[in-house]
């Protein structure tokens, strides 16, 4: 297959925003701040204790003949396009036959402070549900990026069916830090230097992440 574009380096990314630019590879490498959060209507507590290990978020059987992987900063704009627009045409197309296994990586860089919180409260709905639970819960809260609160991680998790403080409390305690953290630091292992970031069998799709660009790749690998 040909690709569409040459791996974008991080020095490339470095210069662009330097320079105010865009490049065709969009995506976010951080810089931002301010955390978000304050009270919510769950009357919920501050968190549990810290996790150390949990299962990574995905769809699909661990023997599929092909694995994508996705490294996000929940904070990143180039994410939430990726999962509410991207993502559902790939789990249509792709994640009905058992040939393929889609996995969620976190990558907080972060884009804001609350990348961390949110991506706790995420893999606390996964370990409290399923697969399709999470990803349920991580496009409504995708849905709600600019408006990000508590409030919206605890809305976003009731309405996928969990216990709102289960993600509330989460959110607040950072509950799952070193999970996360260990994640990243498999991300960048991989060669991850931004996100959205897409690997196929662990190849990186180069130029725009979109469904266009990622189908084809994973049509190779089948």
């Amino acid at each position: 297959m040909t690709r569409d574009a040459p791996s974008t380096t991080r020095r490339d990314w470095l210069a662009a925003v330097a320079a105010g630019g865009t490049l065709a590879t969009a995506g976010c490498l951080g810089g931002g701040g301010g955390s978000a959060g304050g009270s919510t209507s769950y009357g919920c507590g501050d968190g549990g204790e810290t996790v150390s290990e949990a299962g990574q978020p995905a769809l699909g059987p661990t023997d599929a003949a092909v694995t994508v992987q996705v490294w996000e900063d929940f904070s990143c704009p180039h994410c939430a396009t990726w999962s509410t627009e991207h993502f559902p045409q790939l789990r249509e197309e792709y994640l009905g036959d058992g040939q393929v296994r889609y996995e969620h990586h976190d990558f907080p860089i972060p884009v804001r402070d609350w990348a961390w919180g949110t991506a706790s409260a995420s893999r606390a709905v996964y370990e409290a549900t399923d697969g399709a639970t999470f990803f349920d819960f991580v496009k409504r809260v995708y849905e709600q990026q600019s408006d990000y609160s508590l409030q919206v991680v605890g809305d976003a998790a009731d309405a996928a069916g969990v216990d709102p403080c289960t993600a509330v409390e989460a959110a607040r305690g950072d509950t799952y830090r070193p999970v996360i953290e260990a994640d990243k630091q498999t991300g960048l292992d991989t060669g991850v230097e931004g996100t959205p970031a897409v690997f196929v069998n662990g190849q990186a799709v180069s130029g725009e992440r979109t469904f266009e660009n990622v189908a084809p790749v994973i049509d190779d690998a089948l």
